[in-house]
């Protein structure tokens, strides 16, 4: 591996989601931050410290992720550092999140709309 000049640098993540707003309001729930709607399709996540934003794009007919499956495959998911994993478990559900499945060190959530995600220690 090289040490070449990277081309650009990571400024935000998109989801698709049938509700811009909603799943906003998740994540900020889970990682803090500060809602900014764009128009009536989308929606930016500016997280604390360092400006970084998470994007919520509207699609008509959204269709989840599958999450584990061989087909629809979950395409990405986020890792959330944690200080404990059982204490950030019931904030996490009463946000909305869905626990799929525990294993040492790492759980696995769904989001509302069936975004995989981790919690990790």
């Amino acid at each position: 591996m090289s040490d070449a000049r990277p081309i650009g640098s990571l400024t935000g993540v998109i989801f698709d989601c049938p509700d811009p707003v909603s799943l906003a309001e998740f994540y900020r729930g889970v990682l803090g931050g500060v809602i900014e709607p764009d128009g009536d399709d989308w929606v930016d996540l500016i997280l604390p410290g360092g400006g970084l934003r998470i994007g919520f794009q509207l699609v008509p007919g959204y269709e989840p992720p599958v999450w584990p499956g061989e087909t629809g495959a979950q395409q990405l998911h986020l890792d959330i550092a944690v200080p404990d994993l059982a204490s950030a478990e019931d904030p996490l559900l009463d946000l909305g999140a869905r626990l799929v499945d525990s294993q040492d060190g790492f759980r696995v959530y769904l989001d509302p709309v069936g975004h995989p995600f981790c919690t990790i220690h």
